[in-house]
C-alpha cells in the first residue's frame, strides 16, 4: 500500500483514481500530476515502482497544498471571516447557509434537524 501525503492510497485502483483519495486532489489535479511525472493514468498503483511513487510524492509536496495544510488554511480563512464579523462570518457563526441560499425551506444540512415549535398551529 502506497502512502502519499499521509494517506494510504488503495493499490488495486488506477493511479488517477487513487490520487483523488488525498484531500485537495481531485480528478483534474490527479491527471496533471500523472502527466507531469510521466505515468500512464491507466496503470494501477500496485504496478508502480518505489521510484515512481517517490516522484509522485515529491511533486505533490512541492506544488500542491493538501491534507492538513489545506484543512488548516480553510479553517483559518473561515475563522478570519468570523473575527471580522462580516456578513459571511456572521452566517458561519450562526450555522446558516453562507452563499445566499434560501432558508425559509430547505437548508437542513446547515441548520440541523428540524425542531418543533410548541403552540404553532395553522
Amino acid at each position: 500500500m502506497a502512502r502519499i501525503a499521509g494517506v494510504n492510497i488503495p493499490t488495486n485502483k488506477r493511479v488517477v483514481i487513487a490520487l483523488t483519495y488525498i484531500h485537495g486532489i481531485g480528478a483534474f489535479k490527479a491527471r496533471q500530476i500523472a502527466a507531469k511525472v510521466g505515468i500512464d493514468p491507466a496503470r494501477r498503483v500496485a504496478d508502480l515502482s518505489d521510484q515512481e511513487v517517490l516522484h509522485i510524492r515529491e511533486t505533490i509536496d512541492a506544488e500542491h497544498m493538501v491534507e492538513g495544510d489545506l484543512r488548516r488554511d480553510t479553517s483559518m480563512n473561515i475563522k478570519r471571516l468570523m473575527d471580522l464579523a462580516c456578513y459571511r462570518g456572521l452566517r458561519h457563526r450562526k450555522g446558516l447557509p453562507v452563499r445566499g441560499q434560501r432558508t425559509h425551506t430547505n437548508a437542513r444540512t446547515r441548520k440541523g434537524k428540524a425542531k418543533p415549535i410548541a403552540g404553532k398551529k395553522k
